[in-house]
């Protein structure tokens, strides 16, 4: 029996749920990187970025080359590029609408009023 797609779906979004993962996702969105140039852009140890990196691999989400002692990266696909910028304008939307509803709740709209006695 297959797995069900919103059950691979939950999966795929599981392994984008660890912001180590994003933020490489997104320099690989920019061009291929070696290793040793997303370590200061991520902002973690170097074994930690290789365990990321592996997970990464594993959900054939991106690929290796080589080139004498270093390793680059690359997106599989130019969709999780896409992807990625989608997800960017969503966030952005949920923000202003949360920053609408907090200028709101300071000006003091919405609130219910004591009767006056």
């Amino acid at each position: 029996m297959s797995t069900p797609l919103y059950q691979l779906k939950a999966e795929f979004f599981k392994t984008l749920g660890h912001p180590a993962r994003i933020r490489v996702l997104e320099l690989l969105s920019e061009r291929e990187h070696a290793v040793a140039e997303m370590l200061p852009e991520v902002g973690i140890e170097p074994a930690h970025l290789s365990q990321q990196l592996a997970v990464l691999r594993r959900a054939n989400l991106v690929v290796t080359r080589k080139a004498g002692s270093t390793v680059y990266y690359s997106l599989t696909s130019p969709h999780i590029a896409e992807l990625l910028r989608v997800a960017r304008t969503i966030l952005s939307g949920v923000l202003a609408g949360q920053a609408e509803l907090l200028a709101d709740l300071r000006a003091g709209q919405g609130e219910a009023r004591p009767p006056a006695s």
